[in-house]
Parts: C-alpha cells; sequence; structure tokens
C-alpha cells in the first residue's frame, strides 16, 4: 500500500473517528472553535478602527504598514515567545491568531468604508443624516461585502495556521500533525493536512456565498456590465 493508499485509508477509518473526544471530528471542531474565537476577537479589534480609518480618511498610510507589518510576522515564532512567556495552553497561540488576523480585517474594511462614492454620502448627509444613521444605513450596506472579504481572508489564514495551537499544548488538527511526526505515521499527518485543506476550502466558499448575498443588488448589476461602469466615469 504506497502512501496515498495509507492517507485514505486513514480518513476513512473509524478508528479515526471513534475515539471520543480526540478523533478527527472533535479535533476539527476544536480547530474551527479556536479560529471563529480568534477571527471574532480581531474583527471587535479591526472592524472600529478600520471604520474609523475609512470614514475620516486619516492614517491611511498606518493601515499599509499595520498591514504589511504584521504579515510578515513569523506566526511560530509568535506562538513560541507567547508560549514562552505565557506557559502551554490556549492563550498563546490565541494571541498569536488574533496578530494574523487583524490586518486582512483591517485592511478590508478600510478599503470597503474608503471607497464609497463621496458623492453618495455627501447626498445622504444633505438629506439630514445623522452619522450613526449613515454608518448604519450607508456605508455598511455599501462596504459590506469587502468588510467580508477581509473576514473571509482572515478566517482562511487562521484555519490554515490553527494546526501551530498543538504546537504549545493546545487542541485542534495540529494535534494529529505533530504526533503523525513524532511517531513517523505519514498516513496520519497527511491524513491530517488533507482534511484541513478539505475544511479550509469548505469555508471559503461558504464565505464567498455570503460576501456575494452582502454585495446589494445594484452594486452586483452594474459591476455585470463594465461598458455602464465606463459610461458613467466619462
Amino acid at each position: 500500500m504506497n502512501v496515498i493508499e495509507e492517507t485514505f485509508a486513514w480518513l476513512i477509518s473509524a478508528t479515526t473517528w471513534s475515539a471520543t473526544g480526540h478523533d478527527l471530528l472533535g479535533r476539527s471542531l476544536e480547530h474551527l472553535q479556536y479560529s471563529v474565537i480568534a477571527v471574532a476577537i480581531a474583527a471587535v479589534l479591526a472592524i472600529p478602527l478600520g471604520w474609523y480609518m475609512g470614514h475620516t480618511g486619516k492614517f491611511s498610510g498606518l493601515v499599509i504598514a499595520v498591514t504589511g507589518a504584521a504579515r510578515a510576522l513569523p506566526t511560530l515564532g509568535l506562538i513560541t515567545l507567547f508560549g514562552i512567556l505565557l506557559g502551554i495552553g490556549m492563550v498563546p497561540p490565541m494571541i498569536a491568531l488574533v496578530i494574523l488576523a487583524v490586518p486582512s480585517i483591517l485592511a478590508g474594511t478600510y478599503s470597503g468604508i474608503q471607497a464609497l462614492d463621496r458623492a453618495v454620502l455627501d447626498a445622504a448627509r444633505a438629506q439630514g443624516f445623522t452619522t450613526p444613521q449613515l454608518v448604519v444605513r450607508v456605508e455598511l450596506p455599501l462596504g459590506l461585502a469587502m468588510i467580508i472579504g477581509g473576514l473571509r481572508s482572515a478566517f482562511i489564514q487562521i484555519m490554515s495556521t490553527a494546526t501551530l495551537a498543538a504546537y504549545v499544548g493546545a487542541g485542534g488538527l495540529g494535534r494529529f500533525i505533530f504526533l503523525g511526526i513524532n511517531t513517523q505515521n505519514t498516513a496520519m499527518m497527511l491524513g491530517a493536512a488533507v482534511w484541513i485543506m478539505v475544511l479550509v476550502i469548505a469555508a471559503d466558499a461558504g464565505f464567498g456565498l455570503i460576501q456575494r448575498l452582502a454585495t446589494p443588488t445594484g452594486v452586483q448589476r452594474l459591476a455585470a456590465r463594465p461598458e455602464a461602469v465606463s459610461a458613467t466615469s466619462r
């Protein structure tokens, strides 16, 4: 039996799915939980900041600097550093994952708000919209697709990187990968990697659908007619 056959045999084995709490399903739920929590915390931090920057036009250079610098940080190095400072467990990798998720969400939110047509915002102001009304009824609906795009990018990054949580004693699908490396069980290691890719693709497809549904119908129609865009720009 070759490596590919052994990998898929491990994936479909009843043993792989039957160990309560430590089976592939249980670890998958842990992995998703870590990813959701990290992205949620990052969203709470990054979306208001990105909205403020996009709304006011201030600190645009900071968005570029932060996103570039944060994406260059080595995640494994951060996890190791926080593991040394805070000990093993979920807290060190969670901090690292939040830091990794912030740039994409910040950039998506900033771009979604900053790209709005100023004439639309001025018209809303002329009709007597207050700032909260402008945010809720104009900026968020029109910028929501790009905000979700930032969340989509962040979630995919986090799901792919959350395997490293097992490096400092946390759970998730990384447990299978590190256990496979330590025991020289190639089928387990590759099987877990394949399953992570399946989950990432499924999550990306789900976010893609949500992003499409969040795009206003008028914007979709305009995007589908490039000649209309070029005509209005003349």
